[in-house]
């Protein structure tokens, strides 16, 4: 017996819309199901939706919700942690890819590191500063060294050379996974934000953090889906606050 071709599912990505109202916005979330949607290599349509005026047919689709929202064979989703979880359990194989990380340290190394550049970046007091910095260079110290420590499966048992250091090109391995989706956002906005607004640099030294980034930037899923560094600096201009 033959076996149907697979139909391909009808989605649409909603994602927030940047200063033009038309290129896509500052939205981690929006990015991270952008990037997941891409690498499972389905076909996808993206619209950016305007915040300061909302469309009326949006109203009436997602009322009171913002993006990212997805129509799934135009049935609403709106959580993106359960898109996500969709996603994944949804376009699985043989068809799609799975993206879920082997390693569960994979999502653990950098769930902390949003937060403190959060704090370092919205503090006003000159005196608190230092010590916010080096909560965030810490978070990152950690994750330069997870990148830099090889994975099980990149040490080999019966080799007389021990890998001493890690050369995979992403968290899990060598590819993109949902761990990269949910973090690689993130460390493009502390990168741009971090430096414009604090002169905070990721130091050179850490060759395992600057391997991720530039490998991921040489990725289409990941560079073709960031926003305008415009979008990120217009962001943080109200948030990030003046020292006193």
């Amino acid at each position: 017996m033959e076996s149907r071709p697979v139909k391909e599912p009808e989605i649409e990505l909603f994602v927030k819309a940047g200063l033009d109202g038309e290129n896509i916005g500052n939205c981690p979330f929006c990015q991270r199901l952008f990037m997941v949607l891409w690498l499972k290599g389905v076909k996808f349509n993206v619209t950016t939706v305007d915040m300061t005026r909302k469309p009326e047919e949006l109203k009436d689709l997602a009322p009171g919700t913002n993006p990212p929202f997805l129509l799934f064979n135009r049935e609403l989703k709106t959580d993106f942690i359960k898109i996500e979880e969709f996603l994944e359990q949804t376009l699985c194989p043989p068809t799609y890819p799975h993206l879920s990380p082997k390693y569960k340290e994979s999502f653990d190394v950098g769930s902390d590191i949003f937060a403190k550049f959060s704090a370092y970046i919205k503090n006003s007091r000159k005196e608190a500063n230092s010590n916010l910095e080096k909560a965030l260079l810490r978070e990152f110290q950690r994750l330069d060294q997870y990148l830099t420590t090889p994975l099980p499966e990149e040490i080999d048992q019966d080799s007389v050379e021990d890998i001493t250091i890690s050369k995979r090109k992403f968290l899990d391995g060598d590819h993109l996974t949902l761990a990269d989706c949910n973090l690689l956002p993130k460390l493009h906005i502390i990168k741009i934000a971090a430096k414009k607004y604090r002169d905070f640099e990721i130091p050179a030294d850490m060759t395992g953090v600057w391997r991720y980034l530039n490998n991921a930037y040489a990725c289409d899923e990941f560079s073709h889906t960031c926003p305008a560094d415009e979008e990120i600096v217009h962001t943080y201009a109200s948030v990030a606050r003046k020292m006193t």
